[in-house]
Protein backbone atom coordinates (compact mmCIF):
# COMPACT_ATOMS: atom_id res chain seq x y z
CA UNK A 1 0.00 0.00 0.00
CA UNK A 2 1.65 3.18 -0.75
CA UNK A 3 1.62 5.69 1.77
CA UNK A 4 -0.11 8.93 1.42
CA UNK A 5 2.10 11.99 -0.37
CA UNK A 6 2.79 15.52 1.28
CA UNK A 7 1.83 18.67 -0.82
CA UNK A 8 4.58 21.13 -0.36
CA UNK A 9 3.47 24.32 -0.83
CA UNK A 10 4.81 27.13 -3.63
CA UNK A 11 5.89 30.70 -2.72
CA UNK A 12 7.17 32.99 -5.10
CA UNK A 13 9.73 36.09 -5.12
CA UNK A 14 11.45 38.22 -7.09
CA UNK A 15 14.99 38.83 -7.80
CA UNK A 16 16.52 41.67 -6.24
CA UNK A 17 19.23 42.04 -8.86
CA UNK A 18 16.74 42.19 -12.24
CA UNK A 19 13.09 41.56 -10.53
CA UNK A 20 12.36 38.21 -12.57
CA UNK A 21 9.67 36.16 -10.91
CA UNK A 22 11.18 32.72 -8.80
CA UNK A 23 9.24 29.99 -8.28
CA UNK A 24 10.04 28.06 -4.58
CA UNK A 25 9.49 25.72 -2.11
CA UNK A 26 10.68 25.23 0.89
CA UNK A 27 13.46 22.56 1.19
CA UNK A 28 12.90 19.36 2.48
CA UNK A 29 14.54 16.86 5.19
CA UNK A 30 16.58 15.40 2.42
CA UNK A 31 18.31 18.85 1.24
CA UNK A 32 18.06 20.66 5.39
CA UNK A 33 20.34 17.32 6.25
CA UNK A 34 22.68 17.75 3.05
CA UNK A 35 23.25 21.94 4.56
CA UNK A 36 23.61 20.50 8.23
CA UNK A 37 26.76 18.08 7.26
CA UNK A 38 28.33 20.81 5.05
CA UNK A 39 27.91 23.35 7.98
CA UNK A 40 29.63 20.80 10.52
CA UNK A 41 32.17 20.21 7.88
CA UNK A 42 33.01 23.92 7.78
CA UNK A 43 34.49 23.27 4.62
CA UNK A 44 33.79 26.86 2.75
CA UNK A 45 33.20 25.04 -0.74
CA UNK A 46 30.93 21.82 0.20
CA UNK A 47 28.55 25.17 2.00
CA UNK A 48 28.92 26.70 -1.14
CA UNK A 49 27.71 23.67 -3.51
CA UNK A 50 24.92 22.67 -1.08
CA UNK A 51 23.32 26.00 -0.88
CA UNK A 52 23.98 26.02 -4.88
CA UNK A 53 21.87 22.31 -4.78
CA UNK A 54 18.89 23.67 -2.38
CA UNK A 55 18.52 26.41 -4.86
CA UNK A 56 18.43 24.15 -7.78
CA UNK A 57 15.82 21.48 -5.95
CA UNK A 58 14.21 24.48 -4.59
CA UNK A 59 13.57 26.68 -7.54
CA UNK A 60 13.15 27.19 -11.44
CA UNK A 61 15.93 29.81 -11.62
CA UNK A 62 18.19 27.49 -14.93
CA UNK A 63 21.08 29.59 -14.02
CA UNK A 64 22.14 29.46 -10.52
CA UNK A 65 26.20 29.19 -11.22
CA UNK A 66 26.06 32.96 -12.83
CA UNK A 67 23.38 34.05 -10.08
CA UNK A 68 25.13 36.97 -8.38
CA UNK A 69 25.56 36.67 -4.86
CA UNK A 70 23.19 38.98 -3.28
CA UNK A 71 20.77 37.20 -5.38
CA UNK A 72 21.92 33.15 -3.80
CA UNK A 73 21.72 34.95 -0.76
CA UNK A 74 18.37 36.53 -1.06
CA UNK A 75 17.25 33.11 -2.62
CA UNK A 76 18.33 30.88 0.22
CA UNK A 77 16.64 33.38 2.48
CA UNK A 78 13.83 33.06 1.44
CA UNK A 79 13.92 29.17 1.19
CA UNK A 80 15.35 28.69 4.91
CA UNK A 81 12.41 31.26 5.99
CA UNK A 82 9.72 28.96 4.44
CA UNK A 83 11.50 25.60 5.40
CA UNK A 84 12.74 26.65 9.20
CA UNK A 85 11.09 29.41 10.57
CA UNK A 86 10.18 33.06 10.22
CA UNK A 87 13.33 34.12 12.54
CA UNK A 88 16.91 33.24 13.63
CA UNK A 89 18.84 33.46 16.92
CA UNK A 90 22.09 35.34 16.36
CA UNK A 91 24.73 35.90 19.08
CA UNK A 92 25.87 39.70 18.97
CA UNK A 93 28.84 41.10 20.55
CA UNK A 94 27.78 44.90 22.64
CA UNK A 95 29.95 47.42 20.44
CA UNK A 96 30.36 49.50 23.45
CA UNK A 97 32.77 46.95 25.37
CA UNK A 98 33.15 44.44 22.65
CA UNK A 99 32.64 41.55 24.56
CA UNK A 100 29.33 41.16 25.95
CA UNK A 101 27.28 38.97 23.68
CA UNK A 102 23.52 38.99 23.68
CA UNK A 103 21.20 36.55 22.12
CA UNK A 104 19.17 38.28 19.44
CA UNK A 105 15.75 36.91 17.06
CA UNK A 106 16.31 38.52 14.14
CA UNK A 107 12.52 38.22 12.09
CA UNK A 108 13.62 36.60 8.43
CA UNK A 109 11.61 38.93 6.69
CA UNK A 110 13.26 42.41 7.59
CA UNK A 111 16.38 41.31 6.37
CA UNK A 112 16.56 43.02 2.73
CA UNK A 113 18.61 43.63 0.14
CA UNK A 114 20.32 47.25 0.68
CA UNK A 115 20.75 48.85 -3.11
CA UNK A 116 23.45 51.87 -2.73
CA UNK A 117 21.91 55.20 -4.46
CA UNK A 118 24.37 56.17 -7.25
CA UNK A 119 25.92 52.35 -7.75
CA UNK A 120 26.02 51.89 -11.29
CA UNK A 121 27.42 49.19 -13.99
CA UNK A 122 28.87 51.37 -16.47
CA UNK A 123 31.62 53.25 -15.48
CA UNK A 124 33.54 55.51 -17.89
CA UNK A 125 37.30 55.30 -16.70
CA UNK A 126 38.33 58.06 -19.95
CA UNK A 127 37.28 60.34 -22.36
CA UNK A 128 37.24 56.98 -24.55
CA UNK A 129 37.13 54.46 -22.09
CA UNK A 130 34.16 52.76 -20.71
CA UNK A 131 33.69 49.42 -18.57
CA UNK A 132 30.56 47.38 -17.74
CA UNK A 133 30.58 45.14 -14.73
CA UNK A 134 29.06 42.04 -13.80
CA UNK A 135 28.27 40.81 -10.24
CA UNK A 136 30.93 38.55 -9.05
CA UNK A 137 28.69 34.67 -8.88
CA UNK A 138 28.88 32.78 -5.23
CA UNK A 139 31.95 30.60 -6.50
CA UNK A 140 34.04 33.42 -7.32
CA UNK A 141 33.12 35.63 -4.23
CA UNK A 142 33.90 33.01 -2.11
CA UNK A 143 37.49 32.22 -3.75
CA UNK A 144 38.20 35.33 -3.35
CA UNK A 145 36.99 36.21 0.32
CA UNK A 146 37.35 32.52 1.96
CA UNK A 147 40.89 31.13 0.45
CA UNK A 148 44.47 31.85 1.18
CA UNK A 149 45.54 32.30 -2.86
CA UNK A 150 47.64 35.20 -3.45
CA UNK A 151 47.34 38.30 -1.55
CA UNK A 152 44.76 41.17 -1.14
CA UNK A 153 45.42 43.46 -3.88
CA UNK A 154 46.07 40.40 -6.40
CA UNK A 155 42.28 39.26 -4.75
CA UNK A 156 40.66 42.76 -6.02
CA UNK A 157 42.42 42.45 -9.40
CA UNK A 158 41.08 38.75 -10.14
CA UNK A 159 37.77 39.91 -8.76
CA UNK A 160 37.91 42.91 -11.49
CA UNK A 161 38.88 40.66 -14.25
CA UNK A 162 36.52 37.69 -13.52
CA UNK A 163 33.74 39.96 -13.50
CA UNK A 164 34.29 42.96 -16.48
CA UNK A 165 31.69 41.98 -18.83
CA UNK A 166 32.62 44.43 -21.81
CA UNK A 167 35.27 47.32 -22.70
CA UNK A 168 34.77 49.69 -24.94
CA UNK A 169 36.32 52.45 -26.97
CA UNK A 170 35.78 54.89 -29.69
CA UNK A 171 36.05 52.22 -32.41
CA UNK A 172 34.96 48.90 -30.81
CA UNK A 173 33.17 47.02 -27.72
CA UNK A 174 35.17 44.00 -26.35
CA UNK A 175 33.26 41.16 -25.14
CA UNK A 176 35.65 40.33 -21.83
CA UNK A 177 34.18 36.68 -21.92
CA UNK A 178 36.58 35.43 -24.99
CA UNK A 179 39.76 37.37 -23.26
CA UNK A 180 41.58 35.57 -21.15
CA UNK A 181 42.07 36.58 -17.33
CA UNK A 182 45.50 37.34 -17.51
CA UNK A 183 45.03 39.90 -20.66
CA UNK A 184 42.23 41.72 -18.81
CA UNK A 185 44.34 41.88 -15.37
CA UNK A 186 47.45 43.73 -17.28
CA UNK A 187 44.37 46.11 -18.20
CA UNK A 188 43.66 46.72 -14.93
CA UNK A 189 47.00 47.05 -13.69
CA UNK A 190 47.28 50.15 -16.39
CA UNK A 191 44.82 52.40 -14.66
CA UNK A 192 45.79 54.83 -12.42
CA UNK A 193 44.95 54.93 -9.13
CA UNK A 194 41.57 57.20 -9.72
CA UNK A 195 40.36 54.40 -12.43
CA UNK A 196 40.73 51.69 -10.00
CA UNK A 197 38.95 53.18 -7.18
CA UNK A 198 36.06 53.47 -9.71
CA UNK A 199 35.84 49.38 -9.64
CA UNK A 200 36.85 49.28 -6.14
CA UNK A 201 33.46 51.84 -5.41
CA UNK A 202 31.16 49.24 -7.77
CA UNK A 203 31.86 46.17 -5.37
CA UNK A 204 31.68 48.43 -2.29
CA UNK A 205 28.11 49.82 -3.39
CA UNK A 206 26.99 47.07 -4.87
CA UNK A 207 23.88 45.18 -3.51
CA UNK A 208 24.13 43.47 -0.29
CA UNK A 209 21.89 41.44 2.27
CA UNK A 210 21.51 43.47 5.32
CA UNK A 211 19.96 44.80 8.49
CA UNK A 212 20.31 46.63 11.79
CA UNK A 213 19.50 45.63 14.80
CA UNK A 214 19.48 47.32 18.64
CA UNK A 215 21.15 45.69 21.22
CA UNK A 216 21.31 46.75 25.10
CA UNK A 217 24.24 45.78 26.80
CA UNK A 218 23.32 43.99 29.91
CA UNK A 219 26.73 44.97 31.99
CA UNK A 220 26.29 48.76 30.99
CA UNK A 221 22.78 49.50 29.93
CA UNK A 222 24.12 51.17 26.60
CA UNK A 223 21.93 50.40 23.79
CA UNK A 224 23.96 50.50 20.34
CA UNK A 225 22.86 49.35 16.50
CA UNK A 226 24.72 46.12 15.10
CA UNK A 227 24.61 46.25 11.31
CA UNK A 228 24.66 42.46 9.90
CA UNK A 229 26.08 42.07 6.32
CA UNK A 230 26.10 38.95 4.04
CA UNK A 231 24.55 35.29 4.46
CA UNK A 232 26.88 34.22 7.06
CA UNK A 233 26.08 37.14 9.47
CA UNK A 234 22.27 35.68 10.01
CA UNK A 235 23.43 32.16 10.74
CA UNK A 236 26.87 31.94 12.42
Amino acid sequence: MALPKINVPKYKLKLPSDGRTVNFRPFLVKEEKILLLATESGEQDQIVDAIKNIIKECTDVADVETLATFDIEYVFLQIRTKSVGESVDVSLTCPDDNETEVKVSIPLEEIKVKKTRGHKKDLKISDEVAITMGYPSLETFVSMNFTDEGGQVDQVFNMSASCVKTISDANQVYDCSNIPQKELVEFFDQLNSKQFMMIQEFFETMPKLTHTVKVTNPNTGVESEVVLEGLASFFA
